[in-house]
């Protein structure tokens, strides 16, 4: 398996578990014991980082919008499960998330270019 294969399955098991997670009724114990919006930046960082390896064509324009485009489609079907709501400050920390994943992939593409020169 190619080491993009292994990216695309990886953000792409990610991207089904924070799916999940965001739509359980179910408690789970190490997701209730982390403060909310700290779970959304982690996702979507991890969800950037996957997303930049996996799929290293797309422009950091098309990655934002796809995952914000998530990231609002999560809370909409949030807002129609009982005991959920929407919530644009979920939103707000999932793109602090997508921002610092911006930054840490680029400053990782970086440091790998200057290595392989």
């Amino acid at each position: 398996m190619q080491i993009k294969n292994l990216f695309q399955v990886m953000f792409y098991t990610a991207l089904l578990c924070i799916m999940f997670l965001a739509t359980t009724t179910i408690k789970i114990e190490a997701v209730e014991s982390m403060w909310d919006k700290s779970n959304h930046f982690i996702a979507f960082f991890v969800l950037y980082v996957l997303l930049s390896l996996a799929y290293k064509e797309l422009s950091a324009k098309v990655k934002i919008t796809l995952l914000l485009a998530f990231a609002v489609f999560i809370e909409v079907v949030q807002y129609f499960i009982p005991g959920r709501f929407f919530s644009l400050m979920d939103v707000v920390a999932d793109g602090i998330g997508i921002a610092i994943g911006i930054a840490l992939y680029g400053f990782y593409r970086n440091k790998t270019t200057k290595v392989s020169s």
